[in-house]
């Protein structure tokens, strides 16, 4: 279990990075991070760190997909982490 929760921070940590990255070649008109890849490291358990990152660096947040959908995914990530520690 305790391999599965580092395995988690380490993903949102990324997810995190990830968001400070995209808004920085934003500013600067640089090569994106595509919103797939975001997604991506969302959905597989970085939601909250991509949520984090979002609001952060104020990156995607006029997104409506961002702005909803990263909350959800992360209240469902971590409703799942909970049931299976309780389970």
């Amino acid at each position: 279990m305790i391999e599965l929760l580092l395995i988690y921070l380490v993903l949102n940590c990324i997810a995190f990075l990830l968001m400070k990255v995209d808004k920085r070649r934003a500013i600067k008109n640089k090569w994106r991070i595509s919103e797939s890849t975001l997604w991506t490291i969302s959905i597989v358990g970085g939601a909250l760190g991509s949520w984090a990152g979002m609001n952060r660096f104020r990156h995607k947040t006029k997104h409506k997909t961002f702005q909803f959908g990263l909350p959800l995914l992360t209240l469902v990530q971590i409703g799942t982490i909970i049931y299976f520690t309780l389970v």
